[in-house]
């Protein structure tokens, strides 16, 4: 048996072409001139969330002016909330514009990531999906753009091998797919079957849609943005970013809700009430009850509630036959086909990952007590390692773009001495990372998102919510930016 290859060294590899991994690339080229890099991607082409997810009614949930880089603005969207075709086409066309795309290598699995100590490098291991075969790829500066939009959450009951139709993650969805005057079961109540029920209503015979947690869903409207507009955005200067700063203000001013006291509460009892009155009035007998998740209904799903064909229930699936699936209460549904709008198993830091003396990303956060990062970049014996959107970076108010901008700017100033050459490492302190995720946990109990909340962003097994940001977007820009601190250690032997 031939040993793995190792291909030759590279200064910076990035895991991940979404949309982490684009503004990484894009940034070390503008700020630090480095343009010897690559970029592996498990995917067949770049674009991360926005290229998996191609399901019918998939568009972004965000004011596009505002879910966009800030330093490739984009004058072009059709709508306020535009389809996921318009976002990947913008995605496609930043990374040929800053000369990205060349770095890509696609259809390429991480599999681990090994420091070495005696060159201050890391060697990482990926596998070609092509030829199901190991390499390696040396590097000084590895960088973690894996998105948690990446694996579909297990749909596991019984009798699923006896299941004769079609069943499908709307990450994974199927150009083929016929839901023409079919029995569709819908599985999920979040954005993605928000967005998937009112595009595919006129299609099948009958839609039931399962849910589990239930939304609140605000009455919104997704505008046309008219050719007019767009010439102005296109044409004076500066009008595309005034209204990003207003979008963002908006947004921001939707924070306080989170608080778990004071005006948090008020927040969410007026949010909770406006809610009600919404699905009261376009959809009498649904109800809303009280949710941290909210929706903007862009898509009009409320209304399409009220069609003759489709039907929700709370009542659990608990097993599938050939051609219908049974609930807890004992009802059987007609079933030709399965959707499975479920969302994502947060696997994401599960690959193996090896830093000084062998010791490994589990057994850091064993250390430690739960999944953690210093600033959500950075862990203490792990050089010349960084996450992009690592733990607790989520913010549930506003554009993951804006936070994206802000770590890889952050990333981009704690490296810069290596790339450089005037560091062979850079290593966050143990003091400081813990002093830091201190504070953090401290916030975030003053928040809902404490661990009295069922949500996926308690970790099950350390019962800490590895996922939430729990300060201010101005907190997050000046803390990335402008707060100097003695936090690193760099090796200058």
């Amino acid at each position: 048996m031939t040993s793995p290859e190792k291909r030759p060294f590279t200064k910076v590899v990035i895991i991940g072409a979404g949309f982490s991994g684009l503004a990484m690339a894009c940034q070390l080229q503008a700020k630090l001139h480095c343009n010897d890099y690559v970029i592996y991607d498990r995917a067949a082409a770049p674009g991360g969330a926005w290229w998996a997810n191609k399901y019918p009614g998939c568009a972004v949930d965000i004011p596009a002016v505002f879910y966009s880089l800030s330093f490739a603005p984009n004058p072009e969207f059709s709508k306020v909330f535009p389809p996921q075709a318009e976002i990947l086409e913008y995605f496609n066309a930043v990374a040929k514009r800053f000369d990205v795309s060349r770095h890509v290598v696609a259809n390429t699995e991480w599999e681990g990531a090994y420091w070495q100590e005696l060159t201050s490098t890391w060697l990482v291991k990926l596998r070609d999906l092509f030829t199901d075969e190991f390499f390696y790829q040396e590097c000084q500066m590895l960088i973690s753009a894996v998105g948690g939009l990446v694996n579909p959450n297990k749909f596991d009951v019984p009798g699923l091998d006896t299941f004769e139709g079609d069943i499908v993650h709307t990450a994974r969805w199927k150009e083929d797919t016929s839901l023409h005057q079919k029995n569709v079961i819908v599985v999920g109540n979040g954005c993605s079957a928000a967005q998937l029920i009112p595009a595919i209503a006129d299609g099948p015979k009958s839609i039931s849609q399962f849910i589990r947690t239930p939304q609140h869903y605000l009455e919104n409207d997704n505008f046309q943005v008219s050719p007019n507009w767009r010439g102005i955005f296109r044409h004076v200067p500066g009008a595309l970013w005034i209204l990003r700063v207003i979008v963002f203000l908006y947004l921001e001013s939707t924070a306080a809700r989170f608080n778990a006291k004071g005006n948090g509460k008020l927040a969410r009892s007026q949010s909770s009430k406006s809610s009600e009155e919404y699905i009261r009035q376009t959809a009498p007998g649904e109800s809303s009850k009280n949710s941290t998740r909210r929706i903007f209904d862009n898509a009009k799903y409320i209304g399409y509630l009220q069609r003759n064909n489709i039907h929700l229930t709370d009542d659990p699936i608990v097993a599938l036959r050939s051609h219908s699936v049974l609930t807890k209460s004992g009802q059987e549904y007609p079933a030709d086909v399965i959707l499975l709008a479920t969302g994502f198993s947060l696997t994401h830091y599960d690959v193996e990952l090896q830093g000084r003396n062998g010791r490994t990303r589990a057994n850091h956060w064993k250390d430690v007590g739960y999944k953690e990062a210093y600033k959500s970049i950075a862990m203490a014996g792990f050089p010349n390692f960084f996450y992009i959107l690592g733990p607790n970076s989520g913010k549930g108010h506003t554009s993951t773009i804006y936070s994206i901008e802000n770590y890889v700017d952050l990333v981009t100033q704690v490296i810069t001495p290596v790339i450089k050459g005037d560091s062979s490492s850079v290593e966050v302190k143990t003091d400081s990372e813990a002093f830091y995720n201190e504070r953090l946990h401290m916030s975030i109990a003053k928040t809902i998102f404490n661990n009295s909340c069922g949500s996926y962003f308690i970790d099950q097994t350390t019962n800490k919510n590895w996922f939430i940001y729990p300060w201010s977007s101005f907190h997050m820009w000046y803390t990335t930016h402008w707060e100097h601190t003695n936090d690193w250690v760099y090796d200058v032997s």
